[in-house]
């Protein structure tokens, strides 16, 4: 295909996942299932307009006047992805499968200079509705912050240590640009490329069917690690979804102690098998919602991690479309739905256990103040700095730009370069 052709798909994809509210991988495997003639490459960069058009949906549209998915197209050709209106009327006069030429009216938009730049929730590319939300938790940073998670994201990957170390693996994989993450001990990271460029298909190395390494963002690998896991303890992992934290506490545990991996939603749960028995993790047990079994567990727990419920919000730059989905109704249900998430995990916990609680939200309804929420219906709890903790379990690296009075600490694609993650701990004293 030629550039031509891929706009007119990306736009077609666009279109759908915009008037019928479907998720945009969804939309995007369905139209490479129905043009079978695409081959990878051109499925790439039709996915790199899609997404990258949703990163920029609300400058792009301030930019041109419009939030059609058609003028968002092309403006991220030729403005986001520096093509330039020549060369964006050069491949919709070369191709057959090019959409239509541009009216006058388009082409002014695109190609005049903006009077001034954009402001507020415009600037920061985030949804008018959580524009102050933003503005409360990073004040005058707010669209510095919007627009790091409008950015793309780097491939980040974690050292599995029940199996291998990370400067074998660098070596390993020098081929795809990977280099040590500054933060996570066990991270490594793909930097990502602009435009229509590919991405490596890290799954397809040897050392990832060998289960020598993990995806895993870096802000996922730090909470794993601060939430503090030591050989031979007792852990819940009471939302364990697909098991990305779980076989990280199994690396950090030396496959010593046990893990029991819970998910109140079994299809979440479900991809767990096969990634533990290729990362070797044996002190797992998995519980199936059905038949859990978890009364037994009660008190007895040194950690219960608890990845919440959440709006996602701190992960925009790997799922774009989830913003402008995101409602007000929902972001009220995640917040129900953690309290109770919550109050169901504490119970497992035993005197002088922990709770690690974590989101990959930057909303303060969904962090903070849920921390607040339940130390003030349970007594029996008390914070434990996770700053301090950081200090002590990561010595010399660069602190969170973010941590409360309590403690609690957030990480962000702005300061910390990592997906936007929330870390508190809460230590049962009664």
């Amino acid at each position: 295909m030629k550039d031509g052709g891929r706009l007119s798909a990306a736009i077609e994809v666009l279109e759908e996942v915009e008037t019928r509210h479907r998720p945009v991988q969804n939309a995007l495997k369905d139209w490479g299932n129905a043009h079978r003639f695409a081959g990878s490459g051109d499925r790439t960069v039709i996915g790199n307009l899609v997404f990258d058009a949703l990163r920029h949906k609300a400058s792009l549209a301030w930019r041109v006047g419009s939030e059609s998915p058609r003028l968002l197209v092309l403006a991220t050709y030729a403005l986001t992805w520096q093509n330039g209106l020549e060369r964006l009327e050069t491949v919709l006069s070369e191709d057959q499968h090019a959409p239509e030429a541009m009216s006058d009216a388009e082409r002014t938009s695109l190609a005049g200079e903006p009077k001034q730049e954009p402001d507020g929730a415009a600037a920061a590319d985030v949804p008018d509705w959580l524009w102050p939300q933003f503005q409360q938790v990073f004040g005058e940073n707010a669209i510095a912050e919007g627009q790091a998670l409008a950015s793309r994201a780097p491939i980040d990957l974690r050292v599995n240590t029940l199996k291998s170390d990370r400067e074998k693996l660098l070596k390993r994989l020098a081929h795809s640009g990977a280099v040590a993450c500054p933060l996570s001990p066990v991270g490594m990271r793909i930097a990502p490329k602009p435009g229509a460029a590919r991405m490596p298909h890290v799954q397809a190395e040897e050392g990832y069917r060998k289960g020598w390494f993990e995806l895993q963002d870096e802000a996922s690998q730090l909470v794993s690690l601060l939430a503090g896991p030591e050989p031979g303890m007792q852990v819940l992992d009471f939302c364990a979804g697909g098991g990305g934290k779980t076989l990280a506490l199994a690396a950090q545990m030396e496959n010593r102690g046990q893990i029991y991996a819970y998910d109140a939603d079994r299809l979440r749960l479900a991809p767990i098998h096969e990634r533990l028995q290729r990362a070797g993790a044996r002190n797992v047990q998995v519980r199936d919602p059905k038949n859990a079994g978890l009364e037994a567990l009660a008190g007895e727990m040194d950690l219960v991690f608890v990845d919440a419920p959440c709006t996602g919000t701190g992960v925009w730059r790997r799922r774009p479309d989830s913003k402008w989905r995101l409602s007000e109704k929902a972001l009220a249900d995640r917040i129900e739905d953690q309290r109770k998430v919550l109050a169901n995990a504490s119970q497992y916990v035993k005197p002088g256990g922990r709770i690690a609680y974590v989101t990959c939200s930057l909303l303060p309804g969904e962090n903070a103040d849920q921390v607040t929420w339940f130390l003030a219906q349970n007594t029996g709890f008390t914070p434990v700095s996770a700053l301090e903790t950081w200090r002590t379990r990561l010595p010399g690296v660069a602190e969170p730009a973010y941590a409360n009075d309590r403690g609690d600490i957030m990480l962000t694609p702005a300061t910390t370069q990592t997906d936007g993650f929330f870390l508190a701990l809460l230590e049962k004293t009664g």
